[in-house]
């Protein structure tokens, strides 16, 4: 990471600092999709892989309601020709991708918390297998979620187009990260559960090595 790259980070951070608003929206979000899930379930005893695949239900619904801002703010602000003008698109991907990165994994250590100390049923045989599951799953959702803010930046109906555009390209994503889950709670190893592995970490390079391309193209337009 270069120093435009976290100057562009440190930007990104004191304004959301100072504004709390992806902040609040996450916040919330998660607090009342656990209180939810809770109500509904009630005194009912629920499988551990239902628990599972809520789990990242969560996250993701969580991620569509705060992660959209990373380059609307700029749009809103008008911010976006000095970017153009100061920084490359590389170093202003990196710096946007660094930010929800650490919003990210934020985010998703307070809701496996929660998770883990409000159902009985959310229990980790297997913490490595999760943990690997869990950090590149979360490396996955930001680098989309960062290049799909991109591409809808300067679209009309954000909010609507941002989980409409999320939700097929996160879908391997959260289906592998479900699955490796399950078998986190079941407690299976690494031996079976590489394939599922497998797949995370070739979203991941995927992603990532796509969005670098083609951001070049979306933040000249």
């Amino acid at each position: 990471m270069n120093s435009k790259s976290y100057s562009l980070f440190l930007k990104d951070l004191k304004s959301e600092l100072r504004t709390r608003y992806a902040i609040n929206a996450l916040a919330m979000f998660i607090i009342v999709a656990i209180s939810v899930i809770m109500f509904s379930v009630g005194q009912e005893k629920i499988s551990p892989g239902l628990t599972g695949g809520l789990f990242w239900v969560v996250i993701f619904f969580t991620a569509m309601s705060g992660l959209s801002r990373a380059f609307v703010s700029e749009e809103e602000r008008g911010t976006t020709l000095a970017l153009q003008l100061v920084a490359s698109p590389t170093t202003v991907f990196s710096g946007k991708l660094i930010f929800n990165i650490i919003l990210v994994f934020a985010m998703n250590t307070v809701i496996a918390v929660l998770y883990s100390a409000l159902f009985n049923e959310f229990i980790i045989r297997n913490f490595l297998l999760f943990l690997t599951s869990f950090v590149f799953g979360n490396i996955g959702l930001a680098i989309s979620s960062t290049i799909i803010a991109a591409i809808i930046a300067k679209a009309g109906a954000k909010g609507t187009l941002y989980p409409v555009l999320s939700f097929p390209i996160l879908l391997p994503l959260i289906l592998a990260s479900v699955q490796l889950t399950l078998f986190a709670i079941d407690g299976i190893s690494f031996e079976s559960a590489k394939f599922e592995l497998a797949i995370v970490v070739s979203y991941d390079v995927i992603m990532l090595t796509a969005s670098y391309m083609l951001f070049d193209f979306i933040w000249k337009e």
